[in-house]
């Protein structure tokens, strides 16, 4: 079929304001069969009438459960042969829709077709947010290497595929979108485009964008399966990792005394500075696109964000740990 019909799914909640901008941006798609489903998941705001009256197909959720089960319910009233999944926040440019059907069509081996992020933020323009546009694009959704990532909040899939693999993992919170790309290669292969691309509006704050990555990386490292792997993320977690070692190294040089302070006191920037080395074409590309004094800035907030996620990921880790230490104890007690 010459034009086939994309079923584009869109979980809202609340934030009418970027879901119009969302909307706007899917209308004047040059891809000329499109359906819209919006999926209201119990917002408290006029999300819902917004999406109605821009001729979208409005879904509502029963109960507020994130992002995923409303996915999952946009799904089950698409007619399309391919679903676009996309973030209410994400204005995407008008050929990614084009852009994605034609991958797919000349590439039929392809089970998920992601997207990427501009780096520049859709609404807000604090500098937090140009920092997190331009983090993100580099980072999150890298267009520049090959990756192994895949993302929900930009997604083709054949509705065929999406039959066959199954719906989001809905017990999943921070792990979804990987869980989803194992479940995808064991049959397909998973492709991410440059072709694909959105602008999303980003947290405004640097406190916001702290407790969001905290969170989403102790998350990740609970929920995190057998059979998961972390793509290109492997050089950025060992920079975190490095982040935090230099704060008990920085501890440790301010105990001893004489010469081996001295020398311990080279170690914690010789840490941060081989963290940076890790990730060093994300730092350069702020400097380069921005200036000297935006990556001055991207630079602190960088490192500040590298090692929040590494915080984030370590207390997972720890619980995760003490989690499994209890099922094992409360087995053992059940055996005697």
């Amino acid at each position: 079929m010459a034009h086939p019909l994309v079923s584009v799914i869109i979980p809202s909640y609340n934030r009418s304001d970027v879901l119009r901008l969302c909307l706007d941006a899917v209308r004047a798609q040059t891809h000329p069969n499109v359906e819209v489903i919006v999926v209201d998941d119990c917002g408290t705001e006029d999300a819902a009438q917004v999406a109605a009256s821009m001729g979208a197909k409005v879904v509502r959720t029963g109960v507020n459960g994130g992002p995923t089960p409303a996915r999952n319910l946009g799904a089950e009233h698409a007619t399309g042969e391919i679903l676009f999944f996309l973030d209410a926040d994400i204005a995407l440019e008008p050929d990614a829709v084009a852009n994605a059907v034609r991958l797919l069509e000349t590439h039929p081996r392809v089970g998920a077709l992601g997207g990427v992020l501009l780096p520049e933020s859709l609404v807000s323009q604090s500098l937090a947010a140009q920092y997190r546009a331009v983090q993100m694009h580099r980072w999150w959704m890298p267009a520049h290497r090959p990756t192994l990532e895949l993302h929900a909040s930009v997604l083709a899939v054949p509705a065929k595929v999406f039959a066959e693999v199954g719906p989001f993992d809905p017990r999943l919170r921070e792990t979804v979108s990987s869980d989803y790309r194992v479940r995808v290669t064991r049959s397909y292969e998973v492709k991410l485009s440059d072709a694909i691309r959105g602008r999303k509006d980003h947290d405004a704050t640097v406190p916001t964008i702290l407790r969001k990555v905290f969170r989403r990386a102790r998350l990740s490292a609970l929920d995190w399966r057998e059979g998961e792997t972390p793509g290109d993320s492997v050089p950025r977690a060992v920079g975190g990792v490095l982040l935090l070692a230099a704060v008990p190294a920085f501890a440790l040089s301010r105990v001893l005394g004489g010469r081996r302070r001295r020398a311990a006191a080279l170690v914690p920037p010789a840490l941060v500075a081989a963290a940076m080395a890790l990730d060093a074409g994300t730092y350069r590309f702020a400097f380069d696109r921005r200036g000297p004094a935006f990556g001055l800035y991207f630079s602190g907030v960088h490192l500040a964000v590298t090692f929040t996620g590494a915080l984030g990921g370590a207390v997972g880790v720890t619980q995760r740990l003490a989690l499994a230490r209890l099922e094992k104890l409360a087995r053992l007690a059940a055996q005697d």
